[in-house]
């Protein structure tokens, strides 16, 4: 097994160390590589629920409601099972599970274009939600398992994410002008490679089963709470931007569908830039203050993406607002299974899952705003949301370090 990471505070400690390991077992860079790989093919479906919403509304003339039904059903599936998944991985560690969940959230969604009746497509969107439930818990405890003790290592897993749902809109919006929703069906493949990919990695190397085991120390679950709840909040946010950006830039803008999808790929962009970032400050200046500084940059930056008017310049303020609203994720990851040491997959799986996707329910009330008042109001109300973030972030502190 390799020998883990310099320790945070020491210098150049960001990223996973390259050497092999003793055997002939992968290296750390390339356990990340691959886990970085998965959970961008995995989120990808994620993303692709708001990148394709819109078009659900235009083509399948869909109302607001419904069209934030769609998200909530995406995020209904993987919130609710993942911390049972959590623990399960924890207890048992099914080596299968990360594969068979990105298996199953690409054939949910690729299929979801494909059928001709609303609940059908709420269905398998909502089985897909189900795939990303089944992947993050196991995926997050073998990225730690690599990662050690470096926040930068773990934000290279967590960017994974975000790069996932920054290709989303890249990749549909010109297959969705083209085609309609129908095309969904085309990203369907990467699913399937992953998991195969997954499955074949986990033959040659065991690397889904084996690795550390985990850490003993003290749970301490206060603070994980306070943090899953920054990260609810955080998530409410992000999810209600990226649900609604394209909207905005389409009826309040009144911009082209080329110029809204460039939007959202700016914001989601931004928030792989962000993971990036926040993994970096976090390794030099800690993980409280990470998540701090991302819910001070937040409200200004939100607040400017609202009040810019125009097409082309508000592009600068949704770049931003995705860097501000993701500084703090992989940090808020990697901060859960500090507090949670014996517990990483249960922590995982409320970090990178529950709360993530608690957002996304918050999305139903969100379309009956717009419905009332438009996109512009949802984006409005956002602008405070960051506020509650930076009020619990008070109540945080540094995990224990006798572990």
């Amino acid at each position: 097994m390799q020998s883990p990471p310099r320790s945070p505070g020491s210098p150049g400690s960001t990223l996973p160390s390259r050497p092999a390991a003793a055997g002939s077992g992968p290296t750390t860079w390339q356990r990340m590589r691959l886990w970085g790989a998965a959970h961008a093919v995995d989120d990808l479906y994620q993303g692709l629920v708001p990148a394709s919403v819109p078009y659900f509304v235009l083509d399948r003339h869909y109302g607001y409601v419904a069209a934030a039904g769609l998200t909530m059903a995406a995020t209904l599936g993987s919130s609710v099972p993942q911390p049972f998944i959590g623990v399960l991985v924890d207890r048992l560690r099914p080596g299968w599970l990360a594969a068979a969940g990105v298996g199953l959230a690409g054939l949910g969604l690729g299929l979801s274009g494909l059928v001709p009746t609303y609940p059908l497509v709420w269905t398998l969107i909502l089985l897909s939600g189900l795939g990303v439930a089944m992947f993050h818990p196991a995926a997050g405890r073998s990225a730690r398992e690599a990662a050690g003790d470096s926040a930068g290592a773990m934000s290279i897993f967590a960017a994974g994410g975000s790069v996932g749902f920054f290709l989303a809109p890249v990749l549909a919006t010109p297959a969705l002008v083209a085609w309609g929703v129908g095309a969904t069906a085309l990203f369907i493949p990467p699913a399937v490679l992953m998991a195969f990919a997954l499955l074949r990695n986990r033959r040659r190397h065991g690397e889904l089963t084996a690795g550390a085991p985990a850490r003993s120390g003290r749970d301490q679950w206060n603070p994980f709470l306070v943090l899953t709840a920054i990260e609810v909040v955080r998530s409410v946010a992000f999810f209600g931007v990226n649900t609604f950006i394209e909207l905005y830039w389409l009826r309040e803008l009144h911009t082209g569908r080329a110029l809204a999808g460039t939007a959202l790929a700016c914001f989601l962009g931004g928030g792989v830039l962000g993971t990036l970032l926040g993994g970096r400050i976090s390794d030099r200046i800690g993980m409280v203050r990470t998540v701090q500084l991302g819910a001070v940059l937040a409200v200004p930056l939100l607040v400017g993406l609202r009040l810019t008017p125009g097409g082309a310049l508000p592009l600068l303020f949704a770049l931003l607002s995705g860097v501000a609203l993701n500084i703090p994720f992989a940090v808020l990851v990697k901060l859960g299974q500090d507090y949670l040491p014996s517990r990483p997959g249960t922590a995982a799986g409320v970090t990178l899952g529950l709360a993530v996707s608690i957002g996304g329910l918050i999305s139903p009330a969100f379309g009956v705003l717009a419905d009332a008042h438009g996109p512009q109001a949802v984006l409005a109300v956002i602008c405070v949301v960051p506020v509650l973030a930076l009020g619990l972030g008070l109540f945080l502190r540094e995990p224990d370090t006798d572990v």
